[in-house]
């Protein structure tokens, strides 16, 4: 692992900020995560664009910010020095007094960490992964807009491990209205036939890189691609269902709360995407 902090480099665990520091008393800050692929960050500028709006959304000021960032994210990937690996790209709010008014925080941190990452095992990303509808809620936007990448994911956390205390490899998170949201760490698709739906982030979805690649890349497979309001029902009555994620890549889930998703009638969709993914990852 290589990790850079205000400028400097440092290998592995040696990286130290202060406690002082608002990201870690109070999740103040936002984050990135984004693959490197062939020694590249793949879609950095998406990445750094939402980054910067994350930024202006919690009023967290930094000069020259996406410069900065891809300089950060670049000196940091080189220093790595493997073909694929995973960065968090994380920006808080800085040294500041006990107390949580940002006020007493006059410089934000730059902070990004490279090294590999696994979210799924290769055996569970061949079978497909067990999900369980969880009791924690996705916070509605007008809690804190979900396109907001913030470094409080207690929600996501204690949502993932409900889900594993339930036997299931992942979350499936609903909103307020019963809609679902995502999972604990990746958006939801649904597949009817030639149709992929996934949940708009008006219904909690994060706005992610990785599920916009892939609405792209089914258009372009000719697939009806689309953002749409979905229950539980629409996961039992699919023919196929799978997650999105920057760290997780495109994984098949196999079930839902025990029952069994798909079946004679999936038509292949998952595995046009993946190979298609695959395809635009090493190119």
């Amino acid at each position: 692992m290589k990790v850079f902090i205000d400028g400097e480099l440092f290998d592995g665990k040696a990286g130290r900020i202060p406690v002082t520091d608002h990201g870690l008393l109070y999740g103040d800050g936002v984050f990135e995560g984004i693959r490197v692929f062939g020694g590249k960050p793949f879609m950095l500028e998406d990445h750094l664009e939402r980054l910067c709006h994350g930024l202006r959304a919690v009023h967290l000021a930094l000069p020259n910010a996406m410069a900065r960032l891809r300089e950060a994210t670049l000196t940091t990937v080189r220093a790595h020095a493997e073909p694929e690996s995973y960065v968090r790209l994380i920006v808080t709010r800085g040294d500041g007094a006990l107390g949580v008014d940002p006020a007493s925080c006059p410089t934000p941190r730059i902070i990004c960490m490279v090294d590999s990452v696994q979210i799924f095992s290769e055996e569970k990303r061949r079978m497909g992964v067990s999900m369980a509808t969880v009791s924690v809620r996705r916070p509605g936007a007008d809690v804190l807009d979900p396109r907001v990448k913030s470094l409080n994911y207690l929600n996501n956390a204690l949502a993932r491990i409900e889900a594993r205390q339930r036997g299931a490899d992942e979350a499936l998170m609903l909103n307020a209205q019963a809609n679902i949201a995502e999972a604990s760490v990746a958006n939801v698709f649904v597949v009817r036939g030639e149709q992929a739906f996934t949940p708009p982030t008006t219904d909690g979805a994060l706005d992610g890189i990785t599920r916009g690649v892939v609405l792209a890349l089914a258009r372009r497979l000719g697939l009806s691609a689309q953002e749409r309001s979905l229950g539980r029902l629409d996961m039992f009555s699919a023919d196929e269902a799978f997650l999105t994620g920057t760290g997780a890549g495109l994984v098949r889930v196999r079930s839902l709360d025990g029952e069994a998703i798909g079946g004679e009638r999936a038509a292949g969709v998952f595995e046009r995407l993946a190979s298609a993914y695959d395809a635009l990852t090493r190119a």
